[in-house]
């Protein structure tokens, strides 16, 4: 006897959050083949429910894959709880072993472990993304991970930019989605426990301790203050906010330049002749 297919559902508030984002950013489109990057915390456990309880819904014909990367730590990863929950949810299971964490971490990488990590993790998931017919790749960045990147562009990089919805990678024509934009992060832990998932602890020893999280903590703090930050911050962000910046740095050509024409106009004499 088939086993009866498990009921799925999501409160209102988060289901239109979710096809506001899938349907304003054009995130997931008919026919596509979805692969959720399926870390085991709270994030990628609570979206790939929400894709799944989507695709149920039949408003928009996908299908769904989820993959979990193992990234060589020295206690490893066990995806019996992982497979169990995307067995629960009708999704496809996939298991990927790397040894990331040796070369994230390794004396010989200069970038740090944190930007090698992630580099190398977005790589592999692509990469097995074309490989098994996979054409959009859903990653589990939130509202606040929007704000908090937008925030760290500009102070530690001198950039005022943050990670889009949907981009769209040219080489491999594969689309790197991110449907929980609209959510926060406090609304997701309420949300998780929904899934009957309990999510599984970061292995990283950097957890807790990155730029990220420092810069969370400064928005909080200012927060505590001012309820508005946040809520000025994901407005700035935005395309079309009124913006007021001092113009390009000029380069050491054009200063040059203007140098010169500075002197050749000090060097024109002056016409002195009266007119009479």
């Amino acid at each position: 006897m088939a086993m009866a297919t498990q009921r799925l559902s999501l409160p209102r508030t988060a289901t239109r959050k979710l096809l506001r984002a899938v349907l304003e950013f054009d995130l997931i489109r008919p026919g596509d083949k979805v692969l959720v990057g399926l870390s085991g915390g709270k994030d990628s456990a609570l979206m790939l429910y929400a894709l799944a309880v989507l695709q149920r819904q039949r408003l928009i014909p996908f299908s769904l894959g989820a993959l979990h990367i193992d990234l060589g730590f020295a206690t490893p990863s066990d995806p019996a709880p992982l497979a169990e929950y995307c067995n629960r949810l009708e999704v496809a299971f996939h298991l990927m072993k790397t040894e990331i964490a040796r070369y994230a971490f390794g004396p010989e990488n200069p970038e740090g472990p944190c930007a090698t990590c992630s580099f190398l993790r977005r790589g592999a998931m692509n990469r097995f993304a074309g490989e098994h017919g996979y054409n959009a790749v859903a990653l589990a960045h939130h509202h606040d991970d929007a704000v908090e990147t937008f925030l760290m562009s500009i102070i530690y990089s001198g950039q005022i930019k943050t990670f889009l919805p949907r981009t769209d990678l040219e080489r491999s024509g594969i689309a790197v989605i991110r449907p929980l934009v609209y959510f926060r992060e406090a609304e997701i832990r309420k949300l998780v426990g929904m899934t009957g998932f309990t999510p599984i602890p970061s292995p990283c020893p950097q957890d807790g301790r990155t730029k990220r999280a420092e810069t969370k903590d400064l928005i909080r703090k200012l927060s505590r203050t001012d309820k508005r930050i946040f809520n000025n911050l994901a407005a700035a962000m935005r395309e079309g906010r009124p913006g007021e910046l001092w113009p390009a740095e000029l380069s050491q050509e054009e200063k040059q330049r203007r140098i010169l024409l500075g002197r050749q106009s000090s060097l024109t004499p002056l016409d002195n002749t009266r007119k009479e």
